[in-house]
């Protein structure tokens, strides 16, 4: 069974997004990690780019499908998951934690409460799987 810790926000797309001082750490809810597999290969998106809420910002591909990773509020990416790339499957080992994906300086960090609580989110993913 997903864990869907109430800390962090989401997105209908499946990600999760956390404030880490005044930074957003975004990575996949664990019920996407359940859904795609093992993964195999993480795209990053390069640092220092600017995003906009929803862009396609980074790619996930697992043994059965490749997902778009969309941004969940606009900023800069200032960090990257650097082990991502030679331990891809931390995302399906830890999906809130070393599983991260990337890190933005948001333009406005209280749009982070617009995004899913973990319940509504919750509530997505059992509406999925009927």
């Amino acid at each position: 069974m997903a864990e869907f810790p109430s800390e962090l926000r989401y997105l209908e797309t499946h990600e999760w997004a956390r404030l880490d001082d005044d930074l957003i750490v975004v990575g996949i809810s664990d019920h996407a990690q359940e859904a795609l597999g093992d993964v195999v290969y993480v795209e990053l998106p390069e640092i220092d780019s600017a995003v906009l809420a929803g862009d396609e910002v980074a790619v996930v591909e697992s043994v059965k499908a490749a997902s778009d990773i969309y941004a969940p509020l606009s900023g800069r990416v200032v960090a990257v998951n650097e082990a991502l790339e030679d331990s891809p499957e931390l995302v399906n080992e830890m999906p809130y934690g070393d599983g991260w994906f990337f890190k933005i300086k948001p333009e406005d960090p209280s749009a982070l409460e617009s995004l899913l609580s973990a319940d509504d989110y919750k509530t997505i993913c059992e509406n999925e799987e009927h």
